[in-house]
């Protein structure tokens, strides 16, 4: 084999999208997915939720304009790897014209197993340029985005056929791609319900291969609740349709507001609260929150049948173990993520943004489980080398094991 086609083999991806939610349906679970987050969403990161059970990995929102014209905007904004354990990842973009969606998903579509459109991003600068949730008011232009990108890719040579179930992807190993959507919903669902239809075409030879709702409107704060009405709904319109993941208020395994029978059987551990792995205080940044939303449930909890996926933000980034049932972050976490960051480095301050976070008392029912105190979480930030870091690092899990061990270095 050449040189050149050795290459090829491992920057292309071996599985597609909807294959992953086979085998997560047949392993009698929901799919598991890591939002794209600013900065955050990078290749350590994504490596390290996937090491806990993350299906499907998101890249940060992409403008689809810079990344075309900018060969220094796409080695910066798509960072991938040739070596180690493939990650699935879906590139998302932030377009609003056909022709630079289409050509950003074809420059991508060699490092990633599919593309993702944003329409849910709030920011006032994204909408005044009519990106992210500024296109939830524009269903046709979605719709002309989405095909005009599934068509580029197919001229490429990518497989974005589909079946009439999304159970299984055919096409040749290797080459499928996946087209799809990630949505917030409007105060008037019925125009949520004509946004889909359109974007949707004909459901057995559909235009996108999966959706991703979040369940607020374009101007909802994320410290109020998701709207289960609006969740319960489309999924019962649309999920059977094609697979449809929620994005929002994921928390932990268990006190999602919903039920599913993909969730019934799932374990949920809870990281030890003993004093040798966890701060020797209570960290009260978010102690008056009682699911990191601020909110009591007030009902019975809803149940979704025809939901496919879950994906997640904030928590994920607090707790990258949260999807193999862990309530806060453990040790183990952190000493995968900074062996990720030894491979694929990040700069200081955002890594250790990482770190305060994954430390700190996160998203779980117990507020005393942070790894770190706030005060030492302060003092690493303040740090300006990884030596110093790592050696403080060891010294505080040192600590906590009562002098035995500190940071574990995976191979």
């Amino acid at each position: 084999m050449a040189a050149s086609e050795k290459e090829d083999e491992l920057l292309q991806p071996k599985i597609h999208p909807l294959k992953l939610f086979d085998i997560a349906r047949s392993q009698k679970r929901l799919l598991y997915a890591c939002a794209p987050m600013v900065r955050y969403s990078k290749l350590a990161f994504r490596r390290t939720v996937h090491d806990f059970g993350t299906d499907l990995c998101w890249t940060p929102m992409i403008l689809a304009k810079e990344f075309n014209r900018s060969s220094i905007a796409r080695d910066s904004d798509l960072t991938m790897s040739t070596t180690g354990k493939d990650v699935p990842t879906i590139a998302q973009f932030g377009a609003n014209d056909p022709t630079e969606l289409s050509r950003a998903a074809s420059l991508a579509a060699p490092f990633v197993n599919g593309v993702d459109l944003n329409c849910g991003c709030p920011q006032s600068w994204a909408c005044a340029e009519t990106l992210g949730a500024a296109l939830m008011e524009r269903r046709e232009l979605v719709r002309d985005l989405v095909l005009e990108t599934r068509g580029r890719l197919a001229r490429d040579g990518w497989a974005v056929d589909h079946p009439t179930t999304f159970c299984s992807a055919g096409g040749e190993p290797g080459r499928g791609r996946s087209v799809s959507v990630k949505i917030r919903v409007h105060k008037d669902l019925r125009k949520t319900v004509d946004f889909i239809t359109t974007v949707l075409g004909d459901e057995y030879h559909r235009n996108i291969d999966f959706l991703t709702i979040h369940p607020r409107t374009r101007n909802t704060p994320s410290s109020v609740p998701i709207n289960l009405e609006a969740l319960e709904l489309l999924t019962s319109m649309f999920g059977k349709k094609l697979p449809i993941l929620v994005s929002g208020d994921v928390f932990t395994l268990a006190t999602l507001p919903y039920t599913s029978h993909l969730l019934d059987a799932r374990p949920t551990f809870t990281t030890s609260t003993s004093s040798s792995n966890l701060s020797p205080d209570v960290d009260s940044d978010r102690a008056n929150g009682t699911n990191g939303s601020g909110a009591k449930p007030q009902h019975p909890k809803i149940h979704l049948p025809n939901l496919s996926g879950l994906m997640s933000a904030r928590a994920l980034l607090a707790n990258p173990a949260l999807f193999a049932g862990h309530d806060s972050c453990p040790w183990e976490a952190v000493d995968v993520f900074m062996s990720h960051v030894a491979r694929a480095p990040l700069p200081l301050k955002l890594a250790v943004h990482h770190l305060t976070e994954m430390c700190g008392s996160g998203f779980g029912p117990d507020r005393g489980a942070a790894l770190l105190t706030k005060k030492e979480r302060i003092r690493i930030t303040e740090m300006g080398n990884w030596i110093d870091v790592i050696d403080y690092m060891d010294e505080v899990r040192s600590q906590r094991k009562g002098g035995e061990g500190g940071i574990v270095r995976v191979i």
